[in-house]
């Protein structure tokens, strides 16, 4: 019978110090985030008939079942 070799563990190293991060280095990634996610609200949500930027169901069916999914009706 083969012994396996016992590993070594590693030694526990100090903590790293915590780097706050600024509103003002944050603000900007907020505010791209809210515009995406309101474009996505708007295409789940709203992309369809009388109100629709883009023509045809294209846009209907690829966000179809996201939208039953939220709870927007489509039919």
């Amino acid at each position: 019978m083969a012994q396996s070799a016992v590993s070594a563990t590693p030694l526990p190293s100090a903590p790293e110090a915590l780097v706050p991060i600024s509103l003002k280095e944050i603000a900007p990634w907020a505010v791209f985030g809210g515009i995406l996610m309101l474009i996505l609200l708007y295409f789940v949500g709203a992309e369809q008939g009388a109100v629709a930027v883009l023509s045809g169901e294209t846009v209907h069916e690829w966000v179809h079942d996201g939208r039953h999914l939220l709870g927007f009706p489509c039919h």
